[in-house]
């Protein structure tokens, strides 16, 4: 199969056949957006002045901290707090309080430097997978071999397939259909096994594939593998 600069990341992402492709796609861009951002886009103005109006969630700055050095992340901090407390969150006040400073603020809590990359990149990766679906048999059967595809990227996906794919999206919503909807009724039945196999007459039965049922449907789920705790584990 013939590659270009676009397909090379998106058929890295398939040959796996391990979970969720999309996923997997959205890890990738994470990961890489973390280490530019706490990397050489630390020191660039234009990245910086971003980074200070938008900040960062949990999850990326949990993120940024594990792949980035300390100082790195305080740079960025130092920045951002900076704002806040001179146009946002002064420390002294008078009168009532602001409408359109409580609004900002109420944008800057929900707001992500990394989200918004992530997005606008997935976007354009929904956008090529659409692509190379009609035109290319090779990932079309790539893509028919994936496990599965979780409930997030399933809507994301058929959302946006209509208007990109057009006629097209018919076959297209088959076969996604299938890999989401399939897998569903594969944790469906490993569930209620796993249910029953708690019925004292099933003592002695088989588990089959219910034992991780749980974890399974909640990476289904909420597009995020189960991460047992350390009492889970033990």
């Amino acid at each position: 199969m013939k590659e270009d600069i676009c397909s090379i990341p998106i058929n890295d992402v398939f040959a796996p056949k391990d979970g969720c492709p999309f996923c997997r796609m959205r890890d990738m861009l994470e990961l890489r957006m973390a280490e530019y951002v706490t990397g050489a886009a630390m020191m660039e103005p234009d990245v910086r002045v971003t980074t200070n109006e938008q900040g960062f969630c949990n999850r990326h700055f949990k993120m940024m901290l594990k792949v980035g050095s300390r100082l790195s992340n305080a740079l960025i901090l130092e920045s951002h707090l900076l704002k806040i407390s001179e146009e946002l969150m002064p420390k002294t006040v008078k009168g009532k309080p602001d409408k359109k400073v409580l609004a900002n603020l109420d944008k800057l809590t929900h707001d992500c430097f990394v989200c918004n990359r992530v997005n606008m990149n997935m976007d354009n990766m929904y956008r090529i997978v659409y692509a190379m679906w009609e035109q290319n048999p090779e990932f079309k059967q790539l893509y028919s071999e994936q496990k599965f595809i979780c409930l997030e990227h399933y809507t994301a996906l058929m959302s946006g397939a209509t208007k990109a794919m057009g006629r097209g999206v018919v076959p297209f919503y088959e076969e996604t259909a299938r890999l989401a909807g399939g897998y569903l009724e594969e944790l469906q039945g490993d569930v209620s096994h796993f249910c029953k196999m708690y019925d004292y007459r099933n003592a002695e039965g088989d588990w089959g594939n219910s034992r991780d049922s749980i974890e399974r449907s909640i990476e289904f789920l909420t597009a995020e593998k189960w991460v047992p705790t350390h009492d889970e584990e033990a």
